[in-house]
């Protein structure tokens, strides 16, 4: 499998049963679907920002911050796929070559 800039994917439970990094956003956290991630490439890294439809939770979050510094850079309220998500840009992951891209992501 070919991952492309632009895509979204999501992450296959032999990842994280590999990686066991309790940083990373859990699968199935709480009952709930695994995180979609969209992918971005640059030179040779590949990044998987972990995305939200949760826009009501993280707004509050995105106002407090812009409250408190002025700003906020790292939550971001976009349409993707036509649709409005929450790109979170605190929580973004990188590839990991510990396992094949066709055995984790799909």
């Amino acid at each position: 499998m070919k991952v492309q800039t632009g895509y979204i994917y999501h992450i296959k439970d032999s990842f994280f049963e590999k990686v066991k990094d309790k940083g990373l956003m859990s699968n199935h956290e709480n009952g709930h679907a695994r995180p979609t991630y969209f992918t971005i490439k640059d030179k040779n890294i590949l990044w998987f920002i972990p995305l939200s439809i949760k826009i009501g939770k993280y707004q509050k979050i995105i106002d407090q911050k812009i409250k408190k510094y002025g700003s906020c850079r790292t939550i971001m309220i976009r349409k993707i796929a036509n649709k409005d998500s929450v790109i979170l840009l605190q929580t973004i992951g990188i590839y990991s070559p510990i396992c094949s891209l066709h055995d984790c992501y799909y």
